[in-house]
């Protein structure tokens, strides 16, 4: 009969990184600050920055007391002014938001028969083992949505707003905005999660039988 060992303390850890980085994934999806915009000359009561994110873009207006208005506008699947590298990264995300929950849910199921030291009928299944390998392909998902946003950035890709957002097509620079960085950091949590989960594997310790 199988049992998992009681020490988790390295499982707890990347059980915690895990949760994490998913909290930061989902956090960054809802930050408009994946691309920063900027007009060459900004002009009172004119929209002189905007932010672009995977849900919605927002438009900074700078007022006469050199106070700043964000009017916000949320995508939908109809919108056309959403670009294809958008589109995929907001798909990238959405899949790693769910892989990334499976995966810390297989990490609470594993540290549950820890705990509990349930008995392992099948030694080629382990939870711990399917947790580290979704939470490395959520990283990986990450990273590409993340490397989708920086071609565009570098590239300086325009787009084509709705008219109401008063913006030209091309602007006069963008740079990534913190929203990538969070994602960023969301990806290299989950990778060292797996690291962890993978790593240090709670042993098996098998009934011996004495030799006669």
């Amino acid at each position: 009969m199988v049992f998992f060992t009681t020490d988790a303390n390295h499982q707890i850890r990347g059980f915690a990184l895990a949760t994490i980085a998913w909290i930061m994934c989902n956090t960054s999806m809802g930050l408009p600050q994946w691309r920063i915009l900027y007009l060459e000359e900004p002009m009172i009561s004119l929209p002189s920055m905007a932010f672009v994110g995977m849900w919605r873009a927002c438009i900074c207006h700078h007022a006469d007391d050199s106070s700043h208005l964000r009017v916000c506008h949320h995508y939908s699947y109809r919108d056309t002014l959403v670009p294809l590298d958008i589109r995929v990264a907001q798909h990238l995300l959405l899949v790693a938001s769910i892989i990334g929950l499976v995966g810390t849910a297989c990490a609470v199921f594993a540290l549950q028969q820890v705990y509990s030291e349930k008995p392992q009928k099948n030694d080629n299944y382990n939870p711990f083992v399917i947790s580290a390998v979704l939470n490395t392909i959520a990283s990986s998902f990450i990273f590409l949505a993340v490397m989708c946003n920086y071609f565009s950035v570098s590239s300086k890709e325009g787009i084509a707003f709705l008219p109401s957002f008063q913006m030209p097509l091309f602007v006069y620079a963008q740079r990534a905005g913190s929203a990538m960085g969070v994602a960023c950091i969301a990806a290299i949590l989950f990778l060292l999660s797996a690291i962890i989960l993978i790593s240090f594997c709670p042993t098996s310790e098998r009934e011996m039988l004495p030799g006669v």
